[in-house]
């Protein structure tokens, strides 16, 4: 395979955990292999009159905490140099993301293979997308509604969780049961008073031994892992101080992904993170899923391999026409 120049549209290279970060696995992978690395973060992207451009950085990594990477070279590129390009940028999804998203388009002569696709990403708020699939997924409801809240709240016995619609990372979700003297309290303050609306689902038990994180490479699951709450949260999330375990994939998981892979695939979302809760499917991550350095570990797989293979047949697909 000759080598490729690959750019990585990401959070600053300076502060990533490299025994934990999934784009920095993506990094390694590609420089491994011998393609050109370069990354540039959002407020580097402008447009130049013709196409988009971003001072980007030309750099070498490795795995060693505090040295973890160094700077070839820095000068402004238009993103049409790129072969492949990584849309790698960690939520919230807000107004200067989603025109980023529409400025890395701008390539009128030869576009990069892009993973995942920019319109894909817009299309797909990682709480919403999931509603397609309401059969595979807890009793919800999304509403800023106080009395529809707090209807929902009391027929659920077991509990509710409510979230941020473009809530990460666990931040903001509650767990609440009929009879909470906090429940109007805190519904008030997650909807802003009635201004933004929310997710409320229904609780599902089997979330004490973990929630799911299945890591999907063109439609296919590849590897996972399952996020275990600590003993006085509700929250797997690891950036919620959730604990990775292994993952065994079911028969129902695959069929969870059976069911989204066709949707993903015509959108170009062709790296994305699931999250299943028992049987029920829960997020479709889209825009930075993580997860990859832990799945690797604990299921003696190594996802990052997976999702070069696809950047690199892809990039070989599209070279006659660049």
């Amino acid at each position: 395979m000759a080598a490729l120049t690959i750019g990585f549209l990401m959070d600053p290279l300076e502060t990533v955990r490299v025994d934990h970060d999934s784009t920095f696995a993506l990094m390694l992978e590609a420089q491994k292999r011998g393609h050109q690395v370069l990354y540039f973060e959002q407020g580097w992207l402008r447009f130049n009159g013709r196409a988009a451009e971003a001072r980007m950085r030309h750099v070498t990594v490795r795995r060693e905490v505090g040295r973890h990477f160094d700077v070839l070279d820095e000068v402004p590129r238009e993103l049409s140099e790129l072969d492949v390009l990584f849309l790698r940028k960690d939520p919230p999804v807000d107004v200067e993301f989603l025109h980023a998203t529409q400025m890395v388009e701008l390539c009128p002569e030869r576009p990069p293979v892009y993973l995942n696709h920019p319109a894909g990403i817009r299309d797909a708020n990682e709480k919403l997308f999931s509603l397609r699939y309401a059969d595979l997924m807890p009793d919800t409801r999304i509403t800023r509604e106080l009395p529809v809240l707090m209807d929902f709240i009391a027929r659920n016995e077991q509990g509710t969780i409510l979230k941020p619609v473009d809530g990460f990372g666990g931040k903001g979700i509650l767990f609440l049961t009929p009879g909470d003297r906090n429940a109007r309290s805190a519904v008030e303050l997650l909807t802003q008073g009635g201004r933004e609306a929310v997710v409320a689902q229904a609780y599902i038990p089997e979330s004490r031994l973990g929630d799911k994180r299945i890591l999907m490479v063109d439609g296919d699951p590849v590897g996972g892992v399952l996020r275990v709450p600590s003993g006085d949260d509700h929250r797997g999330n690891m950036a919620a101080g959730g604990t990775p375990h292994k993952a065994v994939l079911t028969a129902r998981d695959r069929e969870i992904c059976e069911r989204l892979k066709p949707e993903l695939r015509k959108r170009g979302l062709l790296f994305v993170g699931i999250d299943v809760l028992g049987d029920y499917l829960t997020e479709v991550n889209v825009t930075s899923p993580t997860g990859v350095v832990e799945a690797n570990l604990l299921d003696d797989v190594c996802i990052e391999a997976h999702v070069i293979d696809l950047a690199e047949r892809l990039a070989a697909e599209q070279r006659p026409a660049r």
